[in-house]
């Protein structure tokens, strides 16, 4: 599972490939129309779509002379899994340090209402 996470976040590293993934959520499309609004060659576009598919996020099927990209949703269940489970650790530390940061509040407070309060002077009245 870890070697497959790293190759996805890796090959999302690319703007390009994070892009791509983008329009496919769309819908399928072959190398061509993938490549059109990019200045690169189709085959700059093969290469991106190659490490999309060693990464799992992406497969190409067969339909007669058209060999459309797809999507491989999955592969997001696994990302979404590992984010959630970080992000939840992440708001149970916040949860904590609220907690935390409520109580000394509360000292604070009851510091104010227990304390002698200042004249000009200086002096306690």
């Amino acid at each position: 599972m870890t070697d497959q996470l790293s190759r996805v976040f890796s090959a999302l590293a690319d703007p390009t490939r994070r892009d791509i993934v983008a329009r496919l959520a769309v819908g399928d499309a072959t190398v061509g129309a993938l490549a059109e609004p990019y200045d690169v060659s189709v085959q700059a576009v093969s290469k991106h779509l190659k490490v999309l598919e060693d990464a799992g996020l992406v497969s190409r099927s067969k339909d007669a002379q058209r060999r459309p990209v797809h999507l491989e949703a999955e592969v997001f269940d696994l990302m979404t899994k590992w984010i959630e489970r970080y992000r939840r650790q992440a708001e149970e530390r916040f949860s904590r340090l609220d907690g935390v940061l409520a109580e000394m509040d509360q000292m604070d407070q009851m510091d104010d209402d227990t304390s002698t309060p200042i004249t000009r002077e200086g002096t306690a009245s």
